[in-house]
């Protein structure tokens, strides 16, 4: 177990954490695409641009929580809201 004894709370937190991070990088996060882009497009001054380098840190995380929580028989809520899915 990862130490996430309340996941519901740590994934909120998580997930507040994702949505700071993608509006400073102008991501939109119901566009897989965009995301997948600002994650591969690495700049020459990689070590300046820590906004995207804390944004993928913070989706690692994601995957690696929503797997453990899965595992133990949870179902993760979506990073997105479905309305906020149809609107994009």
């Amino acid at each position: 177990m990862s130490g996430f004894e309340h996941y519901d709370r740590e994934m909120r937190d998580l997930d507040n954490e994702i949505h700071r991070y993608a509006a400073v990088c102008r991501v939109n996060l119901a566009n897989r695409h965009e995301i997948e882009e600002c994650l591969r497009n690495h700049h020459d001054s990689w070590a300046d641009d820590k906004a995207r380098q804390s944004l993928q840190g913070l989706l690692i995380l994601r995957i690696k929580l929503e797997t453990e929580m899965i595992a133990l028989g949870f179902s993760p809520p979506p990073l997105i809201p479905a309305v906020a899915e149809e609107i994009s």
